[in-house]
């Protein structure tokens, strides 16, 4: 699969033409031979024999962005400067920020914020620390807890490495639901410790939000933090996949007009994403799955399961069935990937049954290219931007953590995955549904409060109050 210009790899390059003639056009036209596409062209500075002038375009990737700047390099009277990646400029000093949310113009303000006022509301909390949801942050705070082990498709790259994404996710939690998240890098890659070093911040948060921990660690470090915190956890990459998934197949059933009760569903890979899924599905209703990772299909003969495949493989493959992947997917109605890239092929979709529906969602090259997989299936989604139906966590992750906020939840349950997932799946109205847009847009302005909605209805809150607690205030 050639890869498209996108503007992750946008860049933007400072350079000199004449004045006058057609070296801008000879410009866009370099950079649109050697592949790439002119987004913005910008004049900076212009005098009587020259101009200043920012091209701004679009590449495949860092190699090609190379190709791009060499290309117009070329181009006769063109004198390059500054070179500057728009991705990297939008990381400088970091993505996110602290403010205080009151004034301190004077010193009544300082005495109120600070000491000595602070010391009466720090007492107030001592004596009731449920106060501590009214009078501190904590009632709207998320950690986004990570060790580094599994950051994106980029492997251990340890905690510093997996600050950016962490700011990211911060900045999404912020954005789509209003939720202050803090992004907590851990430098150690034990569980035991990552147990003991979240239990110890925890008083300060309203929810953990765990993030790219590595399977099967990840299943351990989280069962431990809800069995011993009063707090929801939620790692994402396993029950913001699932909540998606699981919502993107509600609408790819509703297009092909199958009932889930009724599909068979093959699922490719059994780790933290992909057990989460699993376990989901069966609580929607899907009753016929089998499960396949790097060393085949998965079924109770096989030897040397672990304690998480031997639960897969108690769970699926009713029949047994001990061959490969491809083997499994003849007659399947559902293939959902969150593995490896380019593991099928167009032919291997093409055994599937009538008006299949294929989820391949490993990034950034899925487990079978898009197009191939859509001259045989009748929906197919991915994780990538440049495709339609982009199954996207963004989707899940801000709406759910505001529904479990907003309803002062200890734990988050499967119930409450499937209200969010029924929830995000409703957003698409019978009008709009048809194959290309199963889910909507993470811009769409009903995604989130929906996804809330759901959440703290199935959790048993009441809706949230304003941001100003008058009534709550101490009585004097």
């Amino acid at each position: 699969m050639t890869a498209l210009p996108s503007v992750s790899y946008s860049i933007t390059v400072r350079l000199e033409v004449p004045a006058g003639g057609s070296t801008v056009s000879k410009l866009t036209t370099a950079v649109e031979q050697a592949g790439g596409l002119v987004t913005a062209l910008d004049v900076t500075a212009s005098g009587h024999e020259r101009l200043r002038i920012d091209v701004t375009c679009a590449a495949a990737d860092t190699a090609h962005a190379g190709r791009l700047v060499e290309a117009m390099r070329a181009v006769p009277g063109v004198e390059i400067g500054r070179v500057s990646d728009r991705t990297f400029l939008m990381h400088l000093g970091g993505k996110i920020s602290m403010e205080a949310k009151h004034p301190i113009r004077n010193r009544d303000d300082l005495s109120m914020i600070y000491t000595p006022g602070v010391a009466r509301v720090c007492l107030a909390i001592a004596e009731n620390p449920d106060d501590a949801r009214r009078l501190t942050i904590k009632r709207n705070s998320v950690a986004v807890v990570t060790d580094g082990s599994a950051v994106l498709g980029l492997g251990n790259i340890g905690p510093k490495a997996a600050l950016p994404v962490m700011e990211g996710k911060a900045a999404l939690f912020k954005r789509f639901a209003g939720i202050d998240a803090w992004p907590l890098c851990l430098d150690t890659q034990d569980p035991d410790e990552i147990v003991s070093i979240v239990k110890a911040i925890a008083p300060g948060f309203a929810g953990i939000n765990l993030e790219d921990i590595s399977a099967p660690r990840c299943f351990e470090i989280e069962a431990k933090l809800r069995e011993q915190l009063d707090i929801p956890v939620f790692h994402d990459d396993q029950h913001g996949t699932a909540v998606v998934v699981t919502a993107a197949l509600y609408n790819a059933l509703r297009v092909v007009g199958k009932d889930i009760s009724n599909v068979r569903v093959v699922l490719s890979g059994a780790g933290a994403a992909g057990t989460a899924i699993l376990k989901l599905l069966i609580a929607a209703g899907v009753k016929d799955t089998i499960v396949a990772d790097i060393a085949g299909v998965i079924h109770v003969d096989r030897d040397g399961l672990s304690p998480e495949l031997r639960w897969i493989a108690e769970n699926t493959n009713a029949a047994r069935y001990s061959g490969d992947l491809k083997g499994a997917l003849a007659g399947a109605d559902v293939f959902i990937g969150v593995s490896a890239p380019n593991i099928l092929n167009g032919d291997d979709i093409a055994t599937m049954n009538d008006n299949a529906i294929v989820f391949a969602l490993a990034n950034p090259d899925p487990e079978v290219d898009p197009a191939a997989a859509g001259e045989h299936a009748a929906v197919v989604a991915t994780g990538r931007s440049d495709f339609p139906n982009q199954i996207n966590n963004v989707l899940v992750f801000p709406g759910v953590f505001r529904g479990l906020l907003d309803a002062q939840s200890s734990k988050v349950s499967l119930d409450m995955e499937l209200a969010a997932a029924k929830a995000l799946a409703g957003v698409v109205t019978d009008d709009e549904l048809n194959a290309s847009y199963i889910v909507p847009s993470v811009f769409h302005p009903e995604v989130h409060t929906m996804v809330a909605h759901a959440v703290r209805d199935a959790a048993g809150g009441k809706a949230p109050a304003a941001e100003v607690f008058p009534d709550d205030a101490p009585s004097l």
